[in-house]
């Protein structure tokens, strides 16, 4: 008996002649290879025999499945209408978008759909798209950066904390803010995120384990980063215990580094394997939510969420520690990522690609860009939406276009005459990249209400 399981064992264990001993082959290649094929082949004579026992299981939960209830694979076709829709700021999006939009309400799986007023053409989904499913979850519906969120931090602080103290808090930024592919901090912090059933339960997801740990607390490329600035409260909510006024604040902007991403890639592949789509829409491959993987990508899915969020508190408690200054309000919200929510009273997956929740009485914070103001917002929960408002002024100008519009010296005056500093950044990212925010704001009224500002002045992103 050679050491490599071959289908052969599997056949001569008992497994029917169907997919299943291909699933097999495949998770013990994958997750399993470097133990006894002995061991192995007592496991699988149990999950013959016994198969509801292993529904849930990591490695084994996929060849259950395939003996119960094999996933029915077959070519999906586009309905010939869409679903309801609603889009925001129409003037200001591009056709593109739209049609992106109009391709995803008509998934079999479609129930409603929305554009939001920052929105701009991306994959699968546009960046500002909203979309309800039934029972069923689009991996690039969320996106490759799973909870990639904002979170803003206010200290009990004068806004004319600034001054004076632009060195030391450039500083703060240069030395203790990680970006990008490489950077990392010397010292580790554990969080109780790592210790979390899934990144033991799920074996793709334990294979990411020590790249999350490494990479806890820093940003990602692109368009994430690390400001200080001033906010201009309003209307402060009673629970905030502060008066309105101007306050020294951190705002980042980030989501779940490699985590998100290998993970996207994973059951986007999963995805498309499973739901066979005309080759135009293919990116709108999803996973049903009764199947292994589909339940496999919704906890790991979260997981990745979770990790955004401790990823921001880590950002945070660093820069809090280094000012010696307490934190008194935190405003946070996701974008690329989906919920269970419910519309029209049916229990739907939203998807939010680049677009806030704005549910009635939910806090959040939309950013302009790098030289215009971000809005401290509370949703309206407007079913029109789906509940959601835009994720930033979303780009007016594609990076490609950036690099031949822009220089250097263009953005320098930019930053001058708004008087922001700026470490790091590139000219895909210019100031002048994105669409107006003030007009943003202006067409999602109906969305959200304002209840103060925040205006960047040290700006750090990666190099």
């Amino acid at each position: 008996m050679g050491n490599k399981l071959s289908g052969k064992d599997l056949i001569k264990l008992g497994f029917p002649k169907n997919n299943s001993i291909n699933i097999a082959l495949g998770q013990i290649n994958r997750y399993r290879k470097r133990e006894k094929k002995e061991g192995i082949l007592t496991e699988a004579k149990e999950v013959l025999l016994f198969p509801e026992k292993f529904k849930n299981h990591g490695t084994w939960g996929k060849v259950a499945e395939g003996l119960i209830n094999p996933v029915q694979v077959r070519m999906q076709q586009l309905n010939t209408t869409r679903a309801p829709f609603s889009i925001f700021g129409e003037n200001e999006i591009d056709q593109q978008a739209k049609f992106q939009l109009y391709d995803a309400l008509k998934l079999p799986v479609s129930v409603a759909g929305a554009l939001m007023p920052d929105a701009h053409s991306g994959y699968g989904l546009p960046i500002g798209g909203v979309l309800a499913t039934e029972n069923a979850v689009i991996p690039y519906g969320v996106g490759v950066d799973i909870g990639c969120r904002m979170s803003l931090s206010i200290f009990d602080l004068p806004a004319s904390f600034l001054k004076g103290r632009e060195q030391q808090l450039k500083a703060i930024l240069a030395e203790h803010t990680k970006f990008g592919m490489y950077e990392t901090h010397q010292i580790k912090a554990d969080h109780e995120i790592f210790y979390r059933p899934e990144f033991r339960d799920i074996p793709f997801v334990k294979g990411l384990l020590d790249k999350a740990y490494k990479q806890l607390g820093t940003s990602g490329g692109g368009n994430h980063f690390v400001e200080f600035g001033i906010v201009k409260i309003d209307t402060p909510l009673p629970e905030w215990k502060m008066l309105p006024g101007e306050y020294f604040a951190v705002l980042s902007h980030s989501g779940s580094r490699g985590l998100g991403a290998n993970i996207a890639k994973q059951y986007t592949y999963l995805a498309t394997k499973q739901c066979p789509l005309p080759k135009n829409v293919q990116h709108l491959a999803w996973l049903d939510l009764n199947t292994h993987d589909g339940q496999e990508y919704w906890m790991a899915m979260n997981l990745a969420g979770d990790y955004a969020k401790a990823c921001h508190d880590e950002i945070h408690r660093r820069i809090a520690k280094l000012l010696g200054k307490r934190v008194v309000v935190t405003i946070e919200n996701h974008h690329n990522f989906a919920w269970k929510e419910m519309h029209n009273d049916k229990e739907c997956i939203v998807h939010r690609k680049g677009a806030t929740p704005a549910a009635e009485g939910q806090l959040g914070i939309i950013p302009g860009s790098m030289t215009a103001p971000g809005y401290i917002v509370m949703g309206k929960g407007n079913p029109a939406s789906l509940n959601s408002a835009s994720h930033g002024a979303g780009r007016a100008f594609s990076r490609a276009k950036c690099k031949t519009m822009f220089t250097q010296s263009d953005i320098k005056k930019e930053l001058k005459k708004h008087e922001v500093s700026l470490i790091g950044g590139n000219i895909d990212e210019a100031p002048m990249a994105y669409k107006d925010i003030t007009k943003v704001m202006g067409n999602q009224q109906e969305l959200v209400t304002v209840l103060g500002t925040f205006t960047p002045k040290i700006v750090r992103m990666d190099k």
